[in-house]
């Protein structure tokens, strides 16, 4: 994932903490308890939180492969390529941001005090 896309994911994952926290402070308004982790945790929650996405992508699909496998017949091919292509994808977004934070983390620990 190039420096581009990996600013632009930053930028739209930022629109959208925006959005959640407009809509928090307008249900506070209109009296609606509403319970949103955006912002509140730092960046450690929401690292911890990406890679439980992604693992719930990996286990979705490996549950549905399995029912394939199995004979459901509600299960489509298309459905669990799909899903496994996704779950693929998300790992390997996941496996580039950990490369990023390494290579930063070296940085830092290089600079000279």
């Amino acid at each position: 994932m190039s420096t581009p896309a990996i600013q632009a994911a930053v930028q739209q994952m930022q629109g959208m903490a925006a959005q959640a926290a407009s809509t928090q402070s307008i249900n506070a308004i209109n009296g609606a308890q509403v319970s949103t982790a955006v912002g509140q945790g730092g960046f450690g929650s929401e690292l911890q939180a990406s890679i439980q996405r992604i693992n719930r992508l990996q286990q979705a699909a490996n549950n549905q492969a399995m029912a394939f496998q199995s004979g459901d017949p509600n299960i489509e091919l298309n459905d669990v390529m799909v899903d496994m292509q996704k779950a693929s994808v998300a790992f390997q977004m996941g496996v580039q941001v950990r490369n990023r934070l390494v290579s930063a983390y070296r940085d830092v620990m290089n600079m000279q005090v």
